[in-house]
């Protein structure tokens, strides 16, 4: 434990109780507790998600929708026991985490690289700098497949959106606490509910406290969550939400192993190759957001969303120096590895806000399903950097096949290293600033025939201000001559079509384009022209088992040119060039219910990638598969509820999840190795614990114990030869959860 202590979580544990035993009269009443959803009850449908509003910001149903969207409910959260979105995504087909330090700050999504992660719809920060999000305040992820033009600044593989819960009209409070391997404890809260009699005012108060260490030597973390909302309901057809979202975190940077010849080095994947010495970095968030609808009549509604997000970050590492020239940082004969003490602090401010008009007409025959509206983004981010990342000191050498004797780095070497730069302008204001228009018209012809017919018009200014200090850079960032900012703009048109083969099959096809600015100078000053993706989809859609089960088989083609990578010829970490790339496969997911004790989500991806164009003398990665994007990937989970079997509350599941060998970086040096990790839980909710009915659940996550590696940095902190991940071993979590 550390400065957020086990203290913390016992008083919001004792804060919640309180709560709950202050109203007597919910916690005993048999017609509230009866109105609990209990998971797993026969006639419910925990897994199955038959609309989603990111895809289209309507309410159009998904089998009406002529787009990959992929939903993870509450119901999988917690049967898998998930804390991160990380470990939610790995349900869905084509998407993979790509973290950078360790944490989850990027993921791969039809093979192309996003750090961009939404919330109720608004961007939170550029690059999910910000690291994981908790899960405790979720109440489902939406995954949109391929450039989902509605929003601006995406990116063209796809857009994670996390809808967050809200009030209730019922009482309803919950908490649960976890205990599992490397000292894991997790308290996590739910309480909701009308605060007046007409239900005019309703809240929300869900959080979470987790204190763990870690597989790996020496890396710990703790991590607080508390997200309060209120709703109000003014008139019929009207409610406002507000809500605040705070989340700490403390955790030490890990950058993994490194490779050897074509795979990992043959070391404990336990092994850390920084310094238990290193202090550990922070990241605080804070989210103030709203969100206000308005019918104006039975087809007509408003809606408007703002999101306010200030992140401050540090982190300190031990990491291999020259930090992105791996041949010399790293010896694969003698195993000794360069090192150096390094420090990253960013702090970031950004506003996003929209509004949308939605409605309905009949114009001839045909239904539309109409959307206008506009949206505004803006960000600033103080980047900073400390110490050194290129030139390595010789007495902090380490051997990674004996380490010990490199351990125990004196503060004294971190305070004086930490008081020079490796770059000569160390202090950054980033700037990237959105406005943008788009309309859409779902028509609908007949009873079969659906067409999505939409664009969206961008202006976008970006900039990047560097100097010797913060003041310094901001200044250099507004008021250089010639000016540093750079202005953009472009349209991106979708077309997308679907027919209703039978009332539960569908084919469809869409067309749809991206476009996305590019705020990364080259080392001489010049910048990249905008981001564009284009992709060609074709798919059908399924319900199946009395429409219980949900399923989406699409085929797809995606390009993207002015990709960003780094530039390993500069000595510059943020020197970038620009080049082409390309995806295409298909994908499968279902998810729902198979029979009525049965549910269950799967996914299958078949990826193809490949650098087009590579713009680096010589064109070296032309024609490579792109890092960290297996050819074959997938996974199903099942859950079985034995309430047929006369074993009344009584469930289990079991899930697998399956990558191929993937590629360590652009230039395809090396490989990771496929693996399958196999997961299962069992979990018990037939009784009664004096008000409330309790959940007991035991989670084994990596059940046969598999020696595999997740993903390689992405050349973020260091060279993906410096920065392998291994997966963790098997893990035991048992939790036991009241519900009121």
């Amino acid at each position: 434990m550390t400065s957020l202590n086990k203290p913390v979580s016992t008083l919001c544990l004792a804060v919640v109780s309180a709560f709950v035993q202050a109203q007597p009269a919910h916690a005993e009443s048999p017609t509230q507790l009866g109105a609990i959803d209990v998971k797993g009850a026969a006639d419910a449908e925990p897994y199955t998600a038959t609309k989603a509003a990111s895809g289209t910001k309507t309410d159009t149903p998904l089998m009406e929708t002529p787009v990959s969207i992929q939903v993870v409910s509450r119901a999988v959260m917690d049967d898998q026991k998930a804390t991160t979105i990380k470990d939610v995504l790995e349900n869905v087909s084509g998407v993979r985490a790509q973290p950078s330090l360790g944490g989850t700050s990027g993921y791969l999504i039809r093979g192309f690289r996003t750090g961009n992660i939404y919330r109720n719809g608004l961007l939170t920060t550029p690059g999910s700098s910000l690291g994981d999000f908790d899960l405790a305040n979720l109440e489902s992820i939406e995954v949109v497949k391929g450039p989902a033009q509605l929003y601006g600044r995406t990116e063209p593989g796809g857009l994670i959106n996390l809808n967050t819960k809200r009030g209730l009209d019922s009482p309803y409070y919950s908490i649960e606490q976890s205990v599992g391997s490397y000292a894991f404890y997790r308290t996590q809260w739910d309480a909701g509910g009308p605060i007046t009699p007409g239900n005019e005012f309703q809240y929300r108060f869900s959080g979470s406290y987790q204190d763990n260490d870690s597989f790996r030597d020496f890396v710990s973390s703790d991590r607080l969550l508390l997200n309060p909302s209120v709703t109000w309901r003014p008139a019929p057809g009207t409610d406002i939400t507000i809500d605040v979202e705070y989340q700490k975190k403390k955790a030490l940077a890990d950058f993994g192993i490194p490779v050897i010849g074509r795979r990992p080095a043959d070391i404990p994947i336990s092994r850390n190759l920084g310094d238990p010495n290193t202090p550990r970095g922070y990241q605080d968030t804070l989210m103030i957001g709203s969100e206000i609808n308005h019918k104006l009549n039975a087809d007509w509604a408003i809606h408007h969303r703002f999101l306010y997000t200030h992140g401050d970050s540090v982190n300190t590492f031990v990491n291999p120096a020259p930090a992105f020239n791996a041949a010399q940082a790293f010896n694969e004969t003698t195993g000794i590895m360069q090192r150096n003490i390094f420090q990253q602090r960013s702090e970031q401010e950004v506003y996003s806000t929209n509004l949308d008009l939605t409605g309905k007409l009949d114009i001839a025959g045909t239904r539309h399903d109409l959307l206008v509206g506009v949206d505004y983004y803006r960000s600033h981010n103080l980047y900073g950097s400390d110490g050194q990342w290129v030139a390595p000191n010789p007495a902090l050498a380490i051997d990674i096949f004996n380490p010990g004797p490199s351990y125990g780095i004196a503060r004294s070497v971190f305070d004086s290293t930490l008081k020079t730069s490796s770059t000569a302008l160390p202090r950054s204001d980033i700037y990237n600033q959105w406005h943008g228009v788009y309309a859409q018209d779902q028509v609908t012809i007949g009873k079969k025939l659906h067409l999505m017919l939409g664009g969206r018009y961008d202006w976008a200014e970006t900039g990047r201000g560097r100097a010797t200090t913060f003041s310094a850079a901001t200044e250099a960032l507004f008021n250089s001559t010639p000016s540093v900012i750079r202005k953009d703009q472009g349209f991106s048109p979708r077309l997308g079509v679907l027919y209703e083969l039978t009332p539960q099959l569908s084919a469809y096809g869409t067309w749809t384009t991206s476009f996305g600015a590019n705020n990364a100078p080259a080392a001489n000053g010049r910048t990249f022209d905008p981001q564009v993706g284009e992709q060609y989809e074709l798919g059908l859609k399924a319900q199946l088992f009395e429409s219980r089960l949900l399923g989406t088989l699409a085929a797809y083609k995606l390009t993207k040119d002015n990709i960003l990578v780094a530039d390993l010829n500069t000595a510059d970490p943020n020197d970038r060039i620009a080049n082409k790339q390309g995806s295409q496969g298909i994908e499968l997911d279902l998810t729902g219910r198979v029979s009525r004790y049965l549910s269950l989500i799967a996914s299958y991806a078949y990826t193809e990638t490949k650098v087009i164009e590579d713009h680096a003398a010589g064109s070296p990665t032309k024609g490579n598969r792109l890092a960290n994007v297996p050819k074959h990937s997938g996974s199903m989970s099942v859950r079985y509820d034995l309430n047929g079997q006369g074993a009344k509350g009584l469930s289990m599941g079991m899930g697998a999840f399956v990558a191929g060998k993937r590629e360590v970086d652009l230039a395809n040096t090396a490989q990771l190795p496929g693996y399958v990790r196999v997961d299962a839980f069992v979990a018990y909710s037939g009784w009664k614990l004096g008000g409330s009915r309790a959940t007991a659940q035991l989670n084994v996550r990596n059940l046969l114990d598999t020696k595999y590696y997740e993903s390689t940095d992405p050349d973020s902190n260091v060279a993906p030869r410096l920065g392998v991940y291994p997966g963790a071993p098997m893990t035991v979590i048992g939790s036991l959860r009241l519900e009121y």
